[in-house]
Order: C-alpha cells, then sequence, then structure tokens
C-alpha cells in the first residue's frame, strides 16, 4: 500500500495525494478520477462541482486557518 497525503489548505481545500486515490459516495459508489494521484476536495460549500473544489473559495471569500494540532485520546468502547 502507498502512502497517501491530505493537507488542509489555508482558506482552501483538502489536497489529496497519492497513488490509487479512491473517493466514494454515501452510496458506496466510487468517483472515477481517471487516474489522478492529486485531487482537491472542496470545503467552502460553494463549489459547482461537489465533492471537488472548483475554486470558489476564492469568490466567497472563504477563511480558515487550521494549523496542526494532537486530539485527544479516544474515548474507551462501548461494553453491551
Amino acid at each position: 500500500m502507498s502512502d497517501s497525503k491530505i493537507t488542509v489548505l489555508r482558506n482552501g481545500p483538502f489536497r489529496l495525494e497519492g497513488e490509487n486515490l479512491q473517493i466514494l459516495d454515501p452510496a458506496g459508489n466510487v468517483y472515477g478520477l481517471a487516474g489522478r494521484t492529486v485531487v482537491s476536495l472542496c470545503r467552502c460549500g460553494a463549489s459547482a462541482n461537489k465533492p471537488f473544489c472548483d475554486g470558489s473559495h476564492n469568490k466567497v471569500g472563504f477563511d480558515s486557518l487550521c494549523p496542526a494540532r494532537d486530539l485527544p485520546p479516544p474515548p474507551p468502547p462501548k461494553t453491551p
């Protein structure tokens, strides 16, 4: 399995990079990426090509800075 990377771009989309990227819709259908190894996913909600970015974040003034941080540990699993 190859490495993949997701970068949260300042005031922009999520940029996914990696070999054999696979993006699925809620029903489990796969988006055809035509062999791309880099795609950008919309974060602003204004793209006419969701879930992919079309640059609309620039027009709507999307503003989001997300510096890296550590998440707290996950909660323990629930026991029946």
